[in-house]
Formats: C-alpha cells, sequence, structure tokens
C-alpha cells in the first residue's frame, strides 16, 4: 500500500513503530512506579503495617501454622525491612518489583496473543489503572493476585511456543504454581490449567509431546514446596477455606453485589478507602464489555478457552468474598485487550486496501486510547492527593518522626509495628510508658502525662488529625 509516492513499509514510523510504542510503555511503567513508590500515596496503610508486622515475625524453623499464607511475598518483605531499615519504601520495594515483573509478564502475554499494536495500546491502558497503580505501591500480598496469575499464563505460553527452553519452562511452571498455592484463590487457576488441558484438543496434543523428565521434575519440586502448607492445611482447616476463599462466615449477597457494584460500575460516584474505585474508566468497561463478545465468539481457541474458564470460577467467588475482587484485574485486561483488537480488526476489515482509511481509523482509537490513559493517571493522582476519604486513610509518621528522637511513647495498639521500626532502625527505644527527661508521643498516646508538659507538635499536611507526634520535656521543679 502507498501513501502518495511513499510505500508505507518504507516509512520510518511504520518501520520503527514497535519499538518506539514499547520505549514508550517502558518509560511510563518506569516513571508510574516511581511516582507511586515514592509520592502518591507516598504514606503506609494500617494493612501494610499489618503485613510488617506478619514478615517480620516469621520463623523459618516452623512454618506448619495457620498464618503460612502469602509466604513468599512475607520473605520478600522481611529480606527488604532487614536490608533497607523499616522505612515507606522499603516496606512497598516488594510490591513495586513485583509489580515491573507482572508488567512486563502481562506485555509478552498480550504481544503472544495479540497483534503487538493492539498489545501496545493495552499495556499503556492497564499501567495507568487507579487498580494497577495502587496494588503496585501496596505493601501487602495484593500484588500478587496480579504476578502469579501473569506468571502461570507467560510460562504456559513459552511451553506451547518453544521448544528449545521447554524442560526450564516447564519446571518454571511447577514451580510457580507450587509456590501460588501459598495465597488465596490461585488454586482456580490451576485447576482451569488443568480442565482446559484435558478438554482442548490442542493443549492435549502439546502435554504428550513434553519429555517426561520436566514432568517428573516439576512433580517432585511441587510436592516439596508445598508440604509445608499441606502440613499447615491438616492442622489448621480454617486455612484450607481461607485459601479457597470461602468466608468464615455466611456472606451478605446484597452488600457484596453493591461493594463490587462500585467497584467495577460506580461511575457516577467514585471513591473508596483504601483503593479508589471503579477500577477502570468507563471507556475501558466499554472495551471490556467489547472483549466479552469477541471471547465468546471465538471460544474454541485455548487463549479464550482459559479466559472464559477463569473468569467463570472467579466471579461466583469473589461475590461471595469481595475482598478478593483485585484477583480479576488480568482477566479484565485480557478482555479489553481483545475488545480494542475487535474493534480495529472491523475497521481494517472494511477498508482493507485503502491506507488513508485504515490511518485515518487509527486517530480516534489513539484520541480514544489517550484520553483512558490520562483520565486513569489524573484520577489516581488527585484522588490519593485530595479525597478525604481516602487520604485519612494513610500515614506518613514514618517520615516525619523528629530525627533526634531518643524514647518513642506509642500506643498498644501500636506497639508491635514500632517495635520493629525500632528494632531495625535503632533510633529510639519504644514503650507505652514516658521515659527520660524528653520523650516524643504518637498521636494515638497523646495524653497529660504527669511531671511533663508538650514543647512541640509535630504535624502533617492532613485537615483533620494532623497532630502526628507530641515532644514532651520533663517539667522543671
Amino acid at each position: 500500500m502507498y501513501i502518495g509516492k511513499h510505500k508505507i513499509t518504507e516509512l520510518f514510523l511504520y518501520r520503527w513503530r514497535f519499538i518506539i510504542g514499547y520505549s514508550l510503555v517502558g518509560i511510563s511503567l518506569i516513571g508510574a512506579l516511581f511516582f507511586v513508590g515514592n509520592y502518591l500515596p507516598g504514606s503506609i496503610s494500617n494493612q501494610e503495617m499489618e503485613s510488617v508486622i506478619k514478615s517480620s515475625s516469621l520463623n523459618l524453623s516452623s512454618l506448619n501454622s495457620a498464618d503460612i499464607t502469602n509466604l513468599p511475598y512475607h520473605l520478600l518483605q522481611h529480606a527488604s525491612i532487614t536490608l533497607f531499615g523499616v522505612t515507606n519504601l522499603s516496606i512497598k520495594l516488594p510490591s513495586l518489583l513485583l509489580a515491573l515483573l507482572s508488567i512486563v509478564g502481562i506485555i509478552f502475554i498480550l504481544r503472544r496473543w495479540f497483534k503487538p499494536s493492539v498489545g501496545i495500546l493495552a499495556s499503556l491502558v492497564a499501567i495507568t489503572t487507579g487498580q494497577f497503580l495502587f496494588i503496585a505501591q501496596d505493601g501487602t500480598p495484593t500484588i500478587l493476585f496480579l504476578f502469579w496469575p501473569v506468571c502461570l499464563l507467560l510460562l504456559a505460553t513459552l511451553i506451547s511456543y518453544q521448544k528449545k527452553l521447554r524442560l526450564l519452562t516447564v519446571l518454571g511452571f511447577f514451580i510457580t504454581a507450587a509456590l501460588s498455592m501459598y495465597t488465596p484463590l490461585s488454586i482456580y487457576l490451576i485447576v482451569a490449567f488443568a480442565v482446559i488441558m484435558i478438554l482442548h484438543p490442542h493443549l492435549r496434543c502439546l502435554i504428550k509431546q513434553v519429555p517426561q523428565v520436566p514432568l517428573v521434575l516439576g512433580i517432585i519440586f511441587t510436592a516439596v514446596i508445598i508440604t509445608p502448607l499441606v502440613v499447615s492445611v491438616i492442622g489448621h482447616l480454617s486455612l484450607g477455606f481461607t485459601l479457597l476463599g470461602i468466608p468464615s462466615h455466611m456472606p451478605n449477597f446484597d452488600s457484596n453485589l453493591v461493594s463490587l457494584g462500585a467497584e467495577f460500575f460506580g461511575f457516577v460516584k467514585p471513591g473508596g478507602l483504601t483503593i479508589m474505585t471503579p477500577f477502570f474508566e468507563l471507556g475501558s468497561m466499554l472495551l471490556i464489555a467489547v472483549g466479552i463478545f469477541y471471547v465468546i465468539k471465538t471460544r474454541v481457541t485455548a487463549k479464550n478457552y482459559i479466559i472464559m474458564l477463569w473468569t467463570a470460577c472467579l466471579i461466583p467467588l469473589i461475590i461471595i468474598n469481595p475482598v478478593y475482587s483485585s484477583i480479576m484485574f488480568l482477566p479484565l485486561v485480557l478482555l479489553l485487550t481483545a475488545g480494542l483488537g475487535t474493534l480495529l480488526y472491523y475497521w481494517y476489515d472494511l477498508f482493507p486496501n485503502n491506507p488513508y482509511a485504515r490511518i485515518g481509523g487509527l486517530i480516534p482509537v489513539v484520541i480514544f486510547v489517550t484520553v483512558l490513559i490520562f483520565s486513569g493517571a489524573s484520577r489516581f493522582i488527585f484522588g490519593y492527593e485530595f479525597d478525604p476519604s481516602i487520604v485519612t486513610n494513610f500515614s506518613n509518621d514514618l517520615r516525619i518522626i523528629p530525627a533526634d528522637t531518643k524514647f518513642l511513647v506509642v500506643a498498644d495498639s501500636e506497639l508491635d509495628f514500632y517495635n520493629i521500626v525500632s528494632d531495625h532502625n535503632h533510633q529510639y527505644t519504644v514503650s507505652t510508658n514516658p521515659a527520660g527527661e524528653s520523650f516524643v508521643a504518637t498521636h494515638k498516646a497523646h495524653q497529660d502525662f504527669e511531671g511533663y508538659t508538650v514543647d512541640r507538635i509535630i504535624t502533617s499536611s492532613l485537615n483533620n488529625d494532623s497532630d502526628r507526634f507530641y515532644l514532651y520535656t520533663k517539667t522543671s521543679i
């Protein structure tokens, strides 16, 4: 095809379009992770403090406990705070690294499953959604709901396409599957893979071609890795229900459906507590709807088998337990990509040989995707900067503790966390009672201490409860 006298394939932008596109994705990803890791929210939530407590209390000599869920993540976080101390960044560092690997994996999956141009546009949208930006910096195991599925899908894709590295990819798949079993709901993706391999003729043929040695080694590695988990489940049956995503009490379906409606379709009244809702913009949800139509229409393919069966397994589970709704992120990204690819396919099908119409059709698509990118990023930035229902759920206290603090007085509910901070940072002594000539008390521990007066108040930028620390000095007699 020609534009004027120029052949399209000889144009500079055409020949370098994928390199330019993936460079934009890489720059956007690094910039987004750096920004959310250091500035937005730039503080930690109560859930992150609980995660730090759990990570620091790990006992590798006794792993057969009911508190073994998400063990791989807590090991990473334990290593992070051991190496760098307890800071906002060290708490979030494991999530940031896993988010980086997750998006890189998504890019490879989308490149293999869809056209590269569609994969680039969908990757940019995925990176700038509030859902991804939040879980990327959230210092809790929530990122595993994205990381494990991405790894398993990527390795399964490599097994089907790469023959030279099949031994390593098969072993990698088994090891990843075994490690993912420590995370709730991961078993459903593994079950979906097993069912699809039985039902789909192409995958059945593929499995028969895999050598027996990596399969046997994979089973051995899997058995070794999940042994502590199996022992823990046998000793604590409640752990099994947690891993299956089954709540400990009868769920309130009306309340759960309202919560899910706000998370996925609350476009009129966006908001949230620690995570901003809705997860995707209205335009993205429309693309997802188109993607659902495409997947159902072309359901005979292996990839669409996976998407449909996996999504069908997850929907009832998040209705029962909405706290795990983040696990829907990857299926929705795949559906969004399918929807975007469908729109481009039908447009190109209308004008198969008209280069002006084909290029002209890209303009509104690029504008549409650009609007999704900037609206998603700006909504995240302004929401975590100014929304009072969200901002007040995060604390920046670690960054504003006075550097010369020797004694820190905390409330009983804060003692475990600040003891860990003290153990790793070696800056001050933590207690629930005053000591010394002067000490600093947290917002929750602030009260009238006999023999001491408030000398200074350290504040944050919050509108309410901005008095974060109180400096007490002993009263002169």
